[in-house]
């Protein structure tokens, strides 16, 4: 735990709800203005999906990620951007036709998957390592559609932030950082307490810290209520944070958070009572081997 802690605030996710959780950004404006507020409340990174400003639902436009990074780079505030190539995996199947999508699916080739991050070049991305078991579908991440985000990725010059839901996932995460398909300095995400998923546990934490090489850079979040307990487990086994309201929309039980500001006060607080600092912009580059653009 000698380095400070990075915190990243993930600001508005990809699931269906800003409809019932007005404080969930939507259009690229607010998403902007949220990525900003995180910044300034402490986190140093943003980790960023957008939506259709008409619908509130998640979206791949282009367009709308470039307007979201233009206005952030525009803006006086330092935050590195992490945006996401997790969308267009949702499969749902039809339980009455043999081989046919139902309602729902968004599935989308891997190269449309990633063409923001070759136009955009943020300094981190995500790259989810495999499928998992989602709702009334699935996330579909086979390698062959990883091998292509991944070559895209590299294309662009962007640090690979690997999601891993599941062990299997860090399995194949370290078969392809092996063969050179995924950047071996790539930073670790333990996405922790997803239904199907591995759980939010301090064991789930413990087994991955130990399963990547001593040398990674590796982080840890939990949604829903696990949110600030996997703060405190990530922290104390010398691992990074996340918050946002991508992963939960309450701040205490009962109570929903108002903004992303709010949930990362909360965490930097958490943080700081366990005896650890939170790392500025310039300190998390540092640390992932990143040159500010």
């Amino acid at each position: 735990m000698s380095n400070p802690t990075i915190l990243t605030c993930a600001v508005t996710g990809g699931d269906d709800v800003a409809s019932k959780f007005p404080q969930v950004p939507v259009t690229p404006r607010q998403i902007a203005d949220a990525i900003i507020e995180a910044a300034n409340a402490g986190a140093a990174i943003a980790h960023v999906h957008v939506r259709n400003p008409e619908t509130g639902k998640p979206s791949l436009e282009l367009g709308y990620y470039t307007e979201v990074v233009e206005l952030v780079r525009a803006s006086t505030v330092d935050v590195i951007l992490n945006l996401t190539t997790g969308p267009g995996a949702r499969f749902i199947p039809s339980i009455e036709k043999d081989n046919t999508v139902g309602e729902g699916s968004n599935l989308r080739t891997p190269a449309e998957r990633v063409q923001h991050i070759v136009a955009l070049k943020p300094e981190i991305c995500s790259l989810d390592m495999g499928s998992l078991n989602f709702g009334k579908g699935a996330l579909i991440n086979v390698p062959a559609q990883i091998e292509v985000i991944a070559a895209g990725i590299r294309e662009a010059g962007v640090l690979p932030e690997l999601e891993i839901f599941e062990p299997g996932h860090l399995a194949l995460a370290l078969k392809m950082i092996k063969d050179g398909t995924v950047r071996a300095d790539s930073i670790f995400q333990f996405a922790l307490g997803i239904p199907w998923g591995a759980p939010a546990t301090p064991e789930m934490v413990s087994y991955f810290k130990t399963a990547v090489p001593h040398d990674a850079v590796w982080a840890a979040f939990g949604v829903g209520r696990a949110e600030f307990p996997m703060v405190a487990q990530s922290f104390l086994l010398g691992g990074h944070v996340r918050v946002g309201l991508e992963d939960n929309l309450y701040i205490e039980k009962g109570v929903q958070a108002t903004s992303n500001g709010q949930l990362v006060e909360k965490a930097i607080n958490i943080v700081r009572v366990l005896g650890g600092e939170i790392a500025t912009p310039a300190q998390a580059r540092e640390i992932l081997g990143l040159t500010k653009q």
